[in-house]
């Protein structure tokens, strides 16, 4: 999709130019840091532009527009932006600011002459389509913030003082501004002043009139103005809190993100924040429009940077930006998966003021055939087959985990008839998964529709809801059952176990106490009334639904009682027993078949190698209780380990005499070392740091290819750098030296990652001083 039909030549333009301004930056922070580090000083840093005065002429000559960029962005709550330190304007629409026109060779007269504040939008301005606002200077007061307004505030022989407030669905985006004056009572040609800087114009929700508007104002600290937080990964009962940098204040973050949307959203639309953020899960993906990242889950990326490897959005954003050809076809980074996706995605949201979340369900299903449930199919030998039957070429699935984000807002869209209360949460994936409207993008889906079971309501509430609440069936083929296939049970718990995000405003830098479970807001507790009825609901409105919901729900029961001890925290290089429990509460005696596979994960539910498989028939005496064990090495599991270290038992048995068949699943973590940080002593803004890292490891294997990778924004810039290989069960050691170049609390994320073990992560939280 093209947003921005015959505006080609301008993306490309403007591309071009921020991406110069930025390059520029980039070398200016490179030599004060080389500087700093060699012992040099940092000098005056602070911009000056000085302007030659023009001779007298009438109409009124404006020699320049000052835009009172800092007090501006403190009353916006933009301050932290890098671009406000480099003297960009970036406001928040529906809110008032100032501005002051410079005048030379003669004053202002406020009767005689005619001033035109103009704001331009896109490559064709139009005032029918609100990309084009033209504003006489009057003394009225502000109009409220249904429409553009401006006011007379004040003048003197140097200056004339404005106060201009946008409409609070103005567009979001870049604008720019030109100045036009003229002569009351004798017009002729006008003179024209075109400002050089871009003016940022942002979503505000903490404006009532914004549809991003959330009440919650602390709420917002969180959602729009923390660049630091953390994303849940792993599988259920192992789930770990991820530190990540969303980093929205840099530099490059604002103008990448700009280009994005001039790339997939009508210059109309732009206000739209249901619209935006919809195009922007599709920007991230580079599935179809060569956004940002490249999907892969294969565990090979030679050619690119492991998943894993990413500590924050910041070198992902700026790298896409910088390589962003003048033609507007960028190159997209390899590579992401879901939790780097969404990651990215709440970096663009926050960035523009969409409040978001990241959300992590665990055990979240991918319903291929949108029946509203994950079907699994066994052979007569009880092997999974690795097809669904009735739909070729397509087989539900579910990842231990999957990552996605919640953004706010109200949706008028979704008001129908009087009906509202749909506004609020809104889920959106920039996940590669499924298509939408024939591209890869998701949402946003209101929550409360998901929760309601309200398959009409736009966007992919049917896909969001079968990801947290979709039921487990398993078949067995039965050439005497109907369709072929006899149920063995339909499990209504296994889906959205839980749905995790950080705790507004709480950061637990060593431990996962500022996690909170969602759930609920997507879903009523589980086996209750109003849980079932919501997928009864969506069901009366999908006849392919109903066609299932509509059979037989009982199972077959039997005697013999089954239990697969669970597994927590394996360390890696441990090994660890897989226990089931059989007890026959009959008088009679039982023959059981059983199985039971050990295989390692992608998390995204699909096998990744086969890791140990032992089946056998076994003789149960009346009343009697045995264990299965199978112990499993540690030799036959390491080199099978895939990302994240995921592992999965299946269990499949069956009874002779009665037919019964009962299946267990269970999903545990191979756990690796933590990287540990210290940072030691006062760190001054502007002057030499280090922070020393260790870890230990624990093969007794070298480790090769062994890389570290840096980021802080605020504190260090990102950076890969190659490392020597880490020796078999020793402890490895690296001192990194940087400068920090933001005042406040500061936090910096390093991962390690080697050929032989990925993933090893640390985190610290340090103050920078002035």
């Amino acid at each position: 999709m093209t947003g921005n039909q015959g505006g080609a030549n301008y993306s490309a333009t403007l591309g071009e130019r921020l991406r110069r301004e930025h390059e520029a930056r980039r070398q200016e922070d490179r030599e004060r840091e080389e500087r700093i580090l060699n012992g040099g000083t940092t000098g005056n840093d602070a911009s000056r532009v000085t302007r030659g005065r023009r001779s007298s002429q009438i109409p009124l000559k404006i020699s320049a527009v000052h835009w009172y960029i800092k007090d501006n962005a403190t009353n916006h709550r933009t301050e932290r932006f890098e671009l406000v330190e480099r003297t960009t304007p970036i406001l928040r629409r529906g809110q008032a600011f100032f501005v002051a026109l410079r005048i030379s060779e003669r004053l202002f007269r406020e009767h005689a002459d005619d001033i035109t504040v103009e704001f331009l939008f896109g490559s064709n301005p139009s005032p029918i389509e609100g990309t084009h606002q033209i504003l006489k200077v009057k003394k009225t007061p502000l109009k409220d913030n249904s429409r553009w307004s401006i006011q007379l505030y004040g003048h003197d022989k140097n200056a004339i003082t404005l106060q201009v407030r946008t409409s609070a669905d103005a567009m979001v985006g870049i604008w720019r501004c030109q100045v036009k004056s003229n002569l009351v009572t004798t017009p002729g040609r006008p003179e024209v002043f075109q400002c050089p800087e871009d003016i940022y114009l942002l979503f505000n929700p903490w404006e009532r009139s914004d549809t991003t508007y959330m009440p919650d104002k602390e709420l917002l600290d969180e959602y729009v103005l923390n660049d630091k937080g953390k994303i849940w990964v792993g599988s259920y009962g192992t789930a770990a809190g991820r530190p990540w940098n969303f980093a929205q204040f840099d530099d490059s973050v604002l103008p990448c993100t700009m280009l994005l949307l001039e790339r997939s959203v009508k210059p109309r639309s732009r206000g739209n924040p249901v619209l935006v953020s919809r195009a922007l899960s599709k920007m991230v993906n580079s599935n179809d429009d060569r956004g940002i990242l490249v999907g892969n889950w294969s565990g090979k990326y030679e050619d690119g940077k492991a998943p894993s490897a990413w500590t924050g959005s910041l070198a992902i954003v700026e790298d896409y930006f910088e390589k962003m050809s003048a033609s507007g076809r960028p190159e997209p980074v390899k590579y992401g998966q879901c939790w780097v996706f969404a990651g990215v995605l709440a970096t663009l949201c926050r960035a523009i003021g969409i409040p978001c979340r990241v959300v992590t369900n665990f055990e979240s299903a991918h319903d291929a055939n949108e029946t509203l449930t994950i079907d699994r199919y066994y052979d007569d030998s009880n092997k999974e087959l690795n097809d669904d039957p009735f739909n070729p070429g397509k087989k539900d699935s579910i990842w231990n985990f999957h990552v996605w984000n919640d953004v706010w807002m109200a949706r008028p869209d979704l008001e129908v008839g009087g009906t509202k209360g749909y506004g609020g949460w809104q889920a959106i994936d920039a996940t590669p998964q499924e298509t939408s409207e024939g591209v890869f993008q998701c949402g946003p889906a209101s929550l409360e529709a998901v929760r309601k079971g309200q398959l009409g309501m736009a966007f992919d509430v049917s896909f969001i809801l079968a990801e947290v609440n979709a039921d487990l069936v398993h078949w067995k083929k039965d050439r005497e059952a109907s369709r072929g296939w006899r149920r063995m049970n339909a499990d209504k718990f296994s889906i959205g176990r839980m749905i995790l995000t950080k705790q507004p405003n709480v950061f637990d830098p060593t431990g996962d106490s500022d996690r909170v479970d969602v759930l609920q807001d997507y879903k009523a507790k589980e086996g209750t009334r109003a849980e079932r009825l919501a997928l009864y609901t969506a069901a009366a409105g999908n006849t392919q639904i109903a066609d299932f919901y509509g059979r037989s729900t009982s199972d077959k029961k039997g005697d013999v009682e089954f239990s697969l001890l669970d597994l927590d925290k394996i360390p890696v290089g441990d090994p660890f027993d897989i226990v089931v429990t059989l007890q026959n509460k009959s008088k009679e005696t039982r023959t059981v078949q059983a199985n039971i596979r050990l295989n390692s994960m992608y998390y995204t539910g699909l096998k990744a190698k086969e890791v140990k498989d032992a089946s056998g028939k076994f003789v149960l005496r009346s009343e009697a209780k045995e264990e299965l064990k199978m112990t499993v090495r540690p030799e036959e599991y390491m080199k099978r380990l895939v990302e994240y270290g995921i592992m999965k038992v299946s269990v499949i048995c069956v009874v002779d005499e009665t037919t019964q068949a009962w299946l267990a699943e269970d999903d545990f973590q191979i756990q690796k070392p933590c990287l540990q940080l210290d940072v030691k002593g006062e760190l001054k803004i502007h002057q030499p740091a280090s922070v020393k890292i260790s870890f230990e490891n624990p093969l007794d294997k070298i480790l090769t290819n062994c890389s570290i990778n840096y980021e802080g924004p605020g504190l260090v810039r990102t950076k890969t750098v190659p490392q020597p290989n880490a020796k078999a069960l020793e402890e490895f050691h690296y001192e990194y030296n940087f400068v920090p170049k933001s005042i406040g609390n500061q936090r910096i994320v390093i991962s390690f990652t080697s050929k032989e073990l990925t993933d090893i992560i640390g985190s610290a939280v340090v103050d920078i001083v002035a």
